[in-house]
């Protein structure tokens, strides 16, 4: 599978009895999906390619119908399972908008404490040269919205050790609210982003 894929949804669901199921869109946006002729639908290591045979809206929900599915019990063997496609075929980012890939792997650098009123569009001024604190092993959705889970970098400096491990002597993992509130110069490019205040990591 190409490293070039991106999550745009997840499937949620039988619909009818022919393998029809419910999609729920990662962006919010359904229009990019339902002109998709194909989709690879996964979950950790595997993967399976499916061709599209139609997806569309019907009271307020996006239903899509893959050649490779063709019953309920069928569909429920990927209840969960994360839709991807090439990039191409993703939804076009705007402003302060990332892929979710593109985030999994960056590092989460601590740069000093940031002014919150100075980080409305995501950047900020370093005030003390950058220390690696964690890696983003995942994205996940919240309550108010998208949370970073972060593994805590065993050789940082700046934190306890108390803070960095779990009482089994593992790397601790903490849930950062994807806000820019708690975190500002976010730079895919170079996977790096910056976190804004150390007590989130607590």
């Amino acid at each position: 599978m190409s490293n070039e894929q991106l999550v745009v949804g997840f499937v949620r669901g039988a619909h009818g009895v022919t393998g029809e199921f419910k999609v729920e869109s990662a962006s919010g946006d359904y229009e990019h999906i339902e002109i998709l002729k194909e989709v690879t639908l996964r979950r950790d290591s595997e993967a399976k390619k499916c061709k599209v045979e139609f997806a569309q809206s019907g009271c307020g929900t996006l239903y899509m119908k893959v050649r490779e599915i063709n019953s309920p019990e069928e569909v429920r063997k990927y209840n969960g399972w994360e839709i991807a496609v090439d990039r191409k075929d993703a939804h076009p980012l705007e402003e302060n908008e990332w892929y979710i890939e593109d985030l999994k792997g960056c590092s989460v650098i601590w740069n000093g404490e940031v002014n919150s009123e100075k980080n409305l569009q995501g950047t900020a001024e370093v005030s003390a040269p950058a220390e690696t604190v964690g890696t983003i092993t995942d994205v996940l959705e919240g309550g108010a919205g998208y949370l970073l889970e972060v593994s805590l970098s065993e050789s940082c400096t700046v934190l306890a050790d108390d803070m960095k491990f779990t009482t089994n002597g593992k790397a601790r993992k903490v849930l950062v609210p994807f806000t820019l509130q708690h975190v500002c110069n976010i730079d895919v490019k170079n996977k790096t982003i910056q976190l804004m205040h150390l007590w989130i990591l607590e």
